[in-house]
């Protein structure tokens, strides 16, 4: 695995100004050694094994036609934790851990403001096309560049790049510091929307586009099976109690009516295929519009799929939900590889199609088959450590917050005590470690000193970062996680958190697939080598010799 990088880039934090002013662009013809659009494609939650499980009940336009043709890397690994959204989309195209980029989750709690922070958030800028406050969102949180900054460096900002997801960070961080635009999902309006800090008001493509109202058309199609009932024999049966609702609705079943909910609707609509449906629509009224592959140099477009996320928590993995949603996401990236084909030529775009991270079974599920898991509440840990600690040393709440399992100590309140630190995190970790579904419990800077697999040590080191992250870890039985009795989650170190697809595919790339250890940071400086430009300016992984020239 690749080696922890963290003492070597502690001083390498940068962070590109953003670029409000698009470059003219050169009308010389585009050399042919060059794709004249890369797609990068990030499905949200996708575990590796939905590439073949599900593969009976594929199309041959869509996940097969992208095995079939292009090159599969089936042991790719992501090398920190914690594995969320934000941190994975980050790593993905910067090629970087959070240890050095800075996107330690989704929220992390910043010391200095003494208040939890989310990874995209923003208060100096607005919301474009929405009154509402969804907007007001950035890729400031970040310290490195991306591959689409490098490549907006590479020809003085002459390349487009477009980011586009329903999930803010899932558009924002892949399109980088320097990007011409990112779109996201507004719950508020159903449109989709951005930020001053692109732009002071959508362009009229994107106003033509929200003003046809689709998230009200495709909830207005009512959610049943793809295919008949009968077909879906890789999934558990379909009423469960341990299966959550989509928003509004009151049963876990199909058909979903989801032309019946009326209470916030376009939240709902995050929680159902159509949702994917709908971004590889604005995705093809963003290369349409924009005339991306057009210009004198490559373009650049993120597009990350988040309703397949939303259905995974929901419902879980073994769900029927979740079968079905792969089934129709299948269809959308057939349709969307059909359209790229006929405008920008087959062999002129290329292509790679990963995850942010993949998703654990629902833990009652696991119960039904006799296979141990089980989830817990750090909400619940933390009252009662506080209330231990309270009554041993007089310190009321003295940890200030828990999350990405870890645990913020309030380092003022213990200085301000007398009291010894050394010894009050000594009884955290004991406290901790009684706890029967906890493996390890130590202090966070001294990860290095702690007997761990070197798996873990690896992760865990490059998901270390001494600004933002908290001062105990903790590690736990395989199976367990933070969360409710519904619905499942994902954040771990284990193979079914981190282990993604990584399929490449049309421009230069030739046919085959290896189960060589690959990592998610080896990603981004692919793109970089087969364009020819720099890497990120964090990057720590490797480029994947067997797609390259």
């Amino acid at each position: 695995m690749q080696k922890t990088i963290l003492a070597f880039f502690l001083g390498f934090f940068l962070s590109a100004p953003a670029v409000h002013a698009q470059a003219a662009r050169i009308k010389a013809p585009l050399s042919s050694s060059q794709p004249k659009l890369v797609v990068g494609v990030v499905i949200d939650q996708m575990r590796w094994d939905y590439l073949y499980k599900f593969q009976k009940n594929y199309s041959s336009g869509g996940f097969r036609r992208l095995l079939g043709e292009g090159y599969s890397f089936d042991n790719t690994l992501i090398p920190y934790t914690p594995t969320y959204t934000a941190a994975g989309h980050t790593c993905i195209y910067t090629g970087s851990v959070p240890a050095v980029h800075g996107i330690m989750g989704n929220n992390w709690f910043d010391r200095s403001q003494n208040k939890n922070v989310y990874c995209a958030e923003d208060e100096t800028v607005n919301t474009v096309g929405s009154t509402s406050s969804a907007g007001k969102m950035s890729p400031r949180n970040m310290w490195s560049t991306t591959i689409t900054d490098e490549l907006r460096l590479s020809n003085n900002f002459q390349s487009k790049v477009i980011g586009i997801a329903l999930k803010d960070r899932g558009a924002i961080l892949p399109a980088g510091h320097s990007a011409n635009a990112a779109y996201w999902f507004d719950d508020a309006t159903g449109n989709m929307i951005t930020s001053t800090y692109y732009m002071q008001d959508l362009p009229a493509w994107a106003k033509r586009f929200n003003d046809k109202k689709l998230p009200a058309k495709y909830m207005s199609q009512d959610w049943n099976t793809l295919y008949e009932k009968s077909r879906y024999t890789l999934s558990t049966a379909d009423d469960k109690p341990y299966e959550n609702n989509i928003s509004g609705e009151s049963s876990p079943t199909f058909p979903h009516r989801l032309s019946a909910i009326t209470k916030n609707p376009n939240g709902a609509f995050r929680t159902t295929p159509g949702a994917s449906s709908f971004t590889f629509d604005f995705a093809k009224a963003a290369v349409e519009a924009e005339k991306l592959g057009s210009g004198a140099f490559t373009d650049f477009l993120t597009v990350s799929i988040s309703s397949t996320d939303y259905i995974g928590h929901t419902f879980g993995p073994n769900s029927i939900e979740a079968e079905d949603a792969y089934y129709r996401l299948d269809k959308d990236i057939a349709d969307f590889l059909q359209y790229l084909d006929g405008t920008l030529g087959k062999g002129n775009y290329l292509l790679f199609l990963t995850a942010d991270h993949g998703v654990a079974h629902v833990p009652a599920f696991l119960a039904e088959h006799n296979i141990p898991g089980g989830t817990f509440d750090d909400g619940a840990i933390m009252r009662e450590i506080n209330e231990a600690i309270k009554n041993d040393f007089g310190i009321p709440n003295v940890l200030q917050n828990g999350q990405n399992y870890q645990f913020y100590i309030n380092r003022k309140a213990v200085s301000a005590s007398n009291k010894s630190m050394a010894e009050i995190k000594r009884s955290i970790i004991s406290m901790l470690m009684e706890k029967p579904f906890i493996v390890n419990a130590f202090e966070t800077d001294k990860i290095s000193t702690v007997t761990l697999p070197q798996p873990q040590r690896e992760m865990m080191t490059n998901g270390y970062n001494p600004v933002r992250s908290g001062d105990i870890m903790f590690t736990v039985k395989p199976g367990y996680f933070d969360g409710g009795e519904k619905g499942t989650t994902h954040g771990l170190w284990n193979p079914y958190d981190a282990h993604i697809p990584n399929v490449w595919f049309g421009w230069g790339i030739k046919h085959g697939n290896t189960y060589r250890e690959t990592y998610m940071t080896d990603i981004a400086p692919t793109v970089a080598a087969l364009l020819n430009i720099q890497m990120p300016n964090g990057n720590v992984g490797k480029a994947l010799l067997e797609v390259l020239p």
